[in-house]
């Protein structure tokens, strides 16, 4: 796709991490970015520093979802481009494990794991198949193309850990969202792809204790640090502006396969 100041895009979890890399490297390309966040202070700073529009989104809601489109939409036309990084999750325990306290046997709760299947694979659905309705009015460019959507995965969609369990199935339900999508929308011209992002240095994982992170560090085969947020930008990028990227689930990981804990 060919990208210029006439071009729309929205990123889900804009205000840090992975998604403000995202809206950094299109806003330095021109695109018109409106940044989905929770984070009010944090997302109008972001939006203000590469000339777009902040949109307070709770991904995990339909109507505030609906209302972020509109608002967007109304100020910078019909979105070509979606980067959906935003999720949320709860983990931490084992499927089945025993107490520490206690000692008896504990069952992840059905309720935590529904929360982070809404949290993960509900709203990726949601933001890619509400941005691909709209994307859907475009004229196609001259590839015949309407737009691009790219999804958040992650490596423990296929070796997540111990503890992972909501998590892990969650991101490999996101990539299963994606050949499937990208073949229902191959007649509008709308592709679809998703990342794995390795163990990146996002404000969450900095906060660890540096021994983690050099240890972290040190699992990477090559190159062996952790992975920087405009790599994926980067990535996302090439997905953006490659038209033969379409219906496909790549790792960016540094060649890590994680182990069982």
């Amino acid at each position: 796709m060919q990208i210029d100041s006439n071009t729309a895009a929205v990123v889900t979890g804009g205000a840090s991490g992975l998604g403000k890399a995202s809206a950094q490297a299109l806003g330095d390309a021109g695109v018109k970015v409106a940044i989905f966040d929770l984070n009010e202070e944090a997302g109008e700073a972001m939006a203000k520093s590469i000339g777009g529009i902040f949109c307070k989104v709770d991904v995990t809601d339909e109507d505030s979802v609906i209302a972020g489109f509109e608002k967007v939409r109304a100020a910078h036309g019909q979105e070509r481009i979606c980067v959906h990084c935003a999720m949320t999750s709860k983990g931490g325990k084992k499927t089945v494990g025993r107490n520490r306290e206690t000692g008896e046997f504990m069952r992840f709760p059905t309720e935590d794991y529904a929360y982070s299947i809404n949290g993960i694979l509900v709203a990726s659905y949601r933001v890619a198949s509400l941005s691909a309705l709209g994307m859907a009015s475009l004229e196609p460019n001259e590839d015949g193309e309407r737009g691009v959507i790219t999804l958040t995965a992650s490596v423990a969609a296929q070796d997540a850990q111990m503890g992972q369990v909501g998590y892990g199935s969650g991101k490999a339900g996101v990539n299963g969202l994606v050949l499937p999508m990208a073949r229902d929308m191959m007649d509008l011209g709308i592709r679809v792809n998703s990342i794995m992002p390795g163990i990146f240095a996002t404000p969450p994982m900095q906060a660890a204790p540096p021994k983690v992170l050099q240890g972290l560090s040190a699992s990477v085969p090559f190159p062996k640090r952790l992975g920087n947020p405009p790599e994926f930008a980067s990535f996302v990028m090439e997905l953006v502006r490659n038209t033969y990227f379409n219906g496909q689930a790549i790792r960016l990981d540094g060649g890590i396969r994680m182990p069982p804990r």
